[in-house]
């Protein structure tokens, strides 16, 4: 595991990533901004936290070059580089959502063009498998995607940071978010219950 992944691990939960000056995230900024709004708020004022694995030869380069440009897209991308997409486990994109992600996607290069040869290939698996278990536990597969892209398409990462975070503002927030999690358990303990999360 790289210190990049292992810093995804830990820490994807923290807010977006500082703003580039184009209105986007520096890549790989370790900025941590507030938390997300109260749960069961007005969804005009939820803020999702989206993860986003780049690989490093050109899904990264997009991302920066997204900002080089002063491209507009949403803050609430916080980008990990990683050294091909097809180094993210599985327990990573779960980790990541598990430590407070509402999204998450992995953008390697385009299909054919991997620098490890079929790196984007397993990724492309790897996703396809958890966004079936995360449609089994119930945290709805939509929140994790894949994409591709050449490190020449800092337009495409912008168009896709603003695509994610439209779908995850529809979808609203992860119900494992820890803020979700702690209010459920305020909750029920105004109410008497008893629960297990």
């Amino acid at each position: 595991m790289t210190a990049n992944e292992k810093e995804a691990a830990s820490g994807p939960a923290v807010g977006g990533a500082a703003a580039a000056p184009g209105g986007g995230p520096a890549p790989d900024s370790g900025a941590s901004g507030g938390g997300g709004p109260a749960v069961g708020g007005p969804a005009a004022d939820f803020e999702p936290r989206i993860v986003a694995f780049c690989c490093y030869y050109c899904a990264y380069s997009a991302a920066d070059l997204a900002g080089s440009l002063r491209l507009q897209y949403p803050p609430t991308i916080r980008v990990i580089e990683v050294p091909c997409s097809g180094k993210v486990d599985p327990v990573i994109l779960l980790k990541a959502f598990e430590e407070g992600a509402d999204g998450v996607y992995v953008a390697g290069c385009l299909e054919g063009d991997c620098h490890f040869l079929k790196g984007n290939f397993r990724a492309k698996k790897r996703v396809a498998a958890v966004k079936k278990i995360l449609d089994q536990i119930g945290l709805d597969g939509r929140r994790l995607e894949m994409f591709n892209l050449s490190a020449a398409m800092g337009t495409r990462f912008a168009e896709i940071a603003t695509e994610m975070t439209a779908r995850i503002k529809e979808l609203g927030p992860s119900p494992i978010r820890p803020d979700a999690v702690a209010a459920r358990r305020q909750a029920a303990a105004a109410h008497g219950e008893v629960t297990s999360r």
